[in-house]
């Protein structure tokens, strides 16, 4: 029986996405190999979304509502409210999580 619902924002639905088409250009073959490594990481979140470690660099600044799963070099943010479980952000490791986080600050600062 599920304890969580697992809910896929945008941002994050675009992130898997563009990773996936970015990997695609190498190989077909990794591209859905990481798909669904990635999905069938996020369904572990169904049932014990506690169980991963909050985000670093968030933490170090007192913000203790984001989680992450981590999957070879991916990082997937999300953050758990009223029994359900909502995936912000997927990103490779390598890149700069406050660059990430201040440029969808900023893209949704522009659109209010």
């Amino acid at each position: 029986m599920k304890n969580f619902e697992v809910i896929w924002t945008k941002n994050a639905e675009f992130d898997l996405e563009s990773m996936i088409e970015y990997i695609k250009i190498d190989s077909i073959s990794i591209a859905k190999e990481v798909f669904f490594a990635i999905k069938k990481e996020c369904n572990n979140l169904y049932y014990f979304p506690e169980c991963t470690r909050v985000v670093p660099e968030l933490q170090q600044i007192g913000i203790l509502k984001y989680r992450e799963a981590i999957y070879k070099r991916w990082r997937i943010i999300y953050k758990i409210e009223n029994k359900k479980v909502y995936i912000l952000l997927v990103a490779d490791s390598s890149r700069n999580l406050e660059d990430i986080l201040f440029q969808r600050l900023i893209k949704n600062d522009n659109k209010s």
